[in-house]
């Protein structure tokens, strides 16, 4: 007898995609720059100084790439919301900023499309980070503004939001690593950073209720699941750091309303002290949401590392296959992830708002063969779909991404769409995989065989 390899009749199947990656018209309607714009146009922050400023051109072609949504099947399309299309400057508010999404709104309808919006996907406004960005505490503030004003506009019409995407990249790696825009490498910033998004995502949660709004919030943390390279102690307390800084930093205020205190004890000795919360912030922070998205790709693999300042540990490589980003191929680690958060965090329902994997594709007569994405899409599948079989309460997938883009630091040279996109000429040629998931949709259900190897 065959496995059941179906997934629950009201799985929610979707794509992704966020606003500074695709949409392009950086200058248009009186959008202001962002973090982004800047950034990318500082010599040396993005490979061969590729910067969004056209993209994929989604901004007037997104009519086209609805069409393109609807003929995949997906039931469900993850976007964000440019901050500087509404505030481009301070003092500045245009009445037109949602105009775009408005129209977008229009033909997701149109095509039964249900929407699925992130407030903050990292484009911050210009004129906000020379205030001191997201480590000065204003920023909670301006941040409230923008979302009540998307709540008003386009609340009744959105049923699933997402306050941030992604809080540890938006702080520790723009802030400390210093790898996204703004590009700094100050620590004490990178963690006052983190905190002020932590606590607009609870502020923003009670604001949203406190509006009458019928649809659902949470939240998008990126997880990495840490294992340690052996089973000595000084390994196995190397992955413990690893994941209070890659994980627990953002799960524990969330569901337990604390800070990791054997970690954060580790980033004040270095950083000094981090004079940041507040009476009442981590009672806000932990504000009851109504989902948790995660988004994952891979795992680390990591070792003691005395000569390590911060963390203390090193990450090994293994003989498993990698993604074109150089990241390990390990599905094992999503069943593992979607198990701990039910048993130590959650019962809420989970979503997976983005998994893939970037590949070297090219066109060949008219046509792009990735069978090495499809394989990584269906392993991963796979480990949902056991999750769920076991009980598990995810929700829906979505998978990154729709369309290649803007790979941030990389610029134009990795590609993790379904669908190719041909920058000289804005064409959109569909992948093998689009047609595997187009087929993975309309079943509900994996096929039995993986196609390709990653």
């Amino acid at each position: 007898m065959s496995q059941n390899r179906s997934f629950p009749d009201d799985f929610i199947w979707g794509a992704a995609t966020a606003s500074y990656q695709i949409e392009g018209a950086a200058a248009e309607d009186g959008r202001g720059p962002s973090i982004w714009d800047t950034f990318s146009k500082t010599p040396g922050k993005v490979l061969h100084g590729h910067t969004g400023d056209i993209a994929c051109d989604h901004y007037h072609r997104y009519e086209s790439d609805v069409k393109l949504m609807a003929e995949l099947g997906i039931r469900s399309y993850r976007f964000s919301l440019a901050w500087p299309r509404v505030f481009p400057a301070k003092g500045k508010v245009l009445d037109n900023g949602f105009d775009f999404y408005k129209r977008l709104l229009e033909q997701l309808h149109k095509h039964g499309i249900t929407p699925a919006a992130t407030i903050y996907h990292w484009d911050l406004p210009q004129w906000i980070e020379d205030e001191g960005g997201w480590s000065n505490r204003a920023v909670v503030d301006y941040y409230l503004e923008f979302a009540e004003k998307a709540f008003r506009e386009l609340g009744d019409q959105i049923p699933m939001w997402i306050t941030h995407n992604e809080p540890w990249c938006a702080s520790l790696l723009s802030y400390g690593i210093g790898e996204h825009a703004p590009g700094l490498r100050d620590w004490r910033r990178a963690y006052r950073a983190a905190h002020h998004l932590l606590l607009s995502h609870g502020e923003a949660v009670k604001l949203y209720r406190s509006l009458g709004l019928k649809g659902e919030i949470g939240i998008t943390l990126n997880l990495t699941p840490a294992y340690s390279a052996s089973d000595s102690p000084q390994d196995v307390a190397a992955a413990a750091r690893q994941d209070c800084f890659s994980n627990r930093w953002f799960l524990d205020p969330l569901f337990k309303g604390e800070y990791p205190a054997e970690f954060m004890e580790r980033v004040e000795r270095f950083c000094g002290d981090l004079d940041v919360v507040r009476a009442g912030d981590m009672e806000a922070i932990a504000t009851k949401m109504d989902f948790l998205g995660i988004n994952f790709y891979t795992r680390s693999l990591v070792a003691d590392d005395p000569n390590d300042p911060l963390l203390g540990v090193k990450h090994l490589k293994t003989d498993n296959p990698v993604t074109d980003m150089g990241w390990e191929v390990y599905p094992d680690a999503l069943y593992d992830l979607l198990h701990r958060l039910q048993k130590d965090y959650t019962d809420l329902p989970i979503y997976i708002t983005e998994n893939g994997a970037a590949s070297a594709d090219v066109v060949e007569d008219g046509n792009v063969h990735d069978a090495d994405r499809i394989a990584y899409l269906h392993q991963h599948l796979e480990a949902a779909r056991k999750f769920i079989s076991e009980g598990g309460n995810l929700k829906g997938y979505y998978l990154w991404s729709l369309l290649d883009n803007f790979e941030w630091a990389f610029g134009y040279t990795k590609r993790f769409g379904i669908i190719y996109v041909d920058y000289d000429t804005q064409e959109r040629i569909p992948k093998d995989s689009f047609e595997w998931y187009r087929q993975v949709i309309a079943a509900n259900s994996l096929p039995e065989t993986v196609q390709g190897t990653v």
